[in-house]
């Protein structure tokens, strides 16, 4: 009991830290140290990423930060297609689950480290080009566009999927994406990111917990530690650099990656 609550305060507190890396972590945590399978651990992280999500957007909207309506389309479309990652999820294998799980870790591992080399304005030096979805500063709403309706539409189905089928959260994919098509400050990413990850978790455990794949039994203290975690993290989150914390995340993604993969195989 104890050390299920550890684990999902650790996963808590990276995401407070980071708006990504818990969901993308708690399930290898799981697998690793509890034993379980990935389509075992996937219900049971997302719920705990969920409910820790949740708190952190409901501080970003008591702060203002949150973009409420690119939440909400972002979400909408990763609900349509997390139905379909987690009938996949059930019906794989754990090892070529496994696999994926590991090569999708390490790719984020290569865009968080990347992401490191950020301009001073927070803009990857590849971008060249304006975002499509531009912050009024005056109104303090996004102007919406067909181009920026769709870049966001196309982050939330591949983030749906990816949630169904690893039982992450998808925030790996949400804050690069946001950081990638809009102007908006680090902070409103963050917090804007953790609205989705909650209405995207939301429908996947729905989905998990209607089918009987979720094991409340572990995910229950998992939840309650990953709740704490997120609290406490919010609270340091703004003490810490940025960059560190990226890269600290990337090499850790990275080992886990070559971990599971290694497990993968034997």
């Amino acid at each position: 009991m104890i050390t299920i609550i550890l684990l999902g305060l650790l996963v808590g507190v990276i995401l407070a830290l980071t708006g990504a890396g818990g969901g993308i972590l708690a399930v290898p945590l799981l697998v690793f140290v509890m034993g379980l399978d990935i389509a075992e651990a996937g219900p049971i992280g997302l719920l705990a990423v969920g409910l820790a999500a949740s708190l952190g957007a409901a501080m970003g909207l008591r702060d203002g930060i949150v973009r409420y309506k690119a939440a909400l389309l972002v979400a909408v479309a990763g609900i349509f297609c997390s139905p379909i990652g987690l009938w996949v999820a059930q019906r794989l294998p754990n090892r070529p689950l496994m696999g994926i799980f590991a090569l999708v870790l390490l790719y984020i591992a290569w865009l968080t480290w990347r992401r490191t080399q950020a301009l001073p304005q927070g803009r990857s030096a590849f971008m060249a080009k304006p975002p499509p979805c531009q912050l009024d500063v005056n109104r303090g709403k996004l102007n919406w566009t067909g181009p920026c309706a769709w870049a966001l539409t196309l982050s939330g189905l591949v983030a749906g999927a990816l949630s169904g089928l690893l039982g992450v959260g998808g925030g790996f994919v949400l804050v690069p994406a946001l950081q990638r098509y809009t102007n908006l400050t680090a902070q409103s990413v963050l917090a804007t990111s953790l609205a989705v990850i909650a209405l995207i978790s939301a429908a996947g455990v729905a989905a998990s917990s209607v089918a009987g794949h979720l094991d409340w039994r572990l995910a229950t203290p998992f939840c309650l530690g990953a709740l704490a975690g997120m609290l406490g993290g919010r609270i340091v989150a703004g003490k810490l650099s940025g960059t560190a914390l990226q890269r600290g995340f990337a090499l850790v993604s990275a080992a886990v990656a070559a971990a599971l993969l290694i497990k993968a195989m034997l």
